[in-house]
């Protein structure tokens, strides 16, 4: 297993390769489709993606957590997380059944 790193520029080129676009409108493209999902993400909205998976915006509440090193609690202010779930087919592509 790699850990290779997919960026803007390798989905621009997959989509340049396998659709036809120029590589112009090929990177439009993906910095559009990118752009939207931030923007719905941004509103609190639920973005999904067939057999991918589903991003959601969640609200985490004030509470008290610990400085490992030194044992002291840490006020943990109330905040936004992005969450992924996988979808199902997503799951089955990554362990596929033997």
């Amino acid at each position: 297993m790699t850990n290779q790193t997919i960026t803007r520029a390798d989905l621009s080129q997959a989509v340049y390769e396998q659709v036809g676009l120029s590589r112009n409108e090929s990177a439009d493209l993906v910095e559009s489709v990118l752009e939207e999902v931030c923007k719905a993400l941004e509103r609190g909205e639920l973005v999904k993606i067939s057999s991918f998976g589903t991003f959601q915006v969640r609200n985490k509440r004030r509470r008290v957590g610990r400085n490992p090193k030194t044992g002291e609690e840490v006020p943990i202010l109330p905040r936004r997380v992005l969450t992924f779930r996988a979808s199902n087919v997503l799951k089955e592509r990554i362990n596929p059944a033997d």
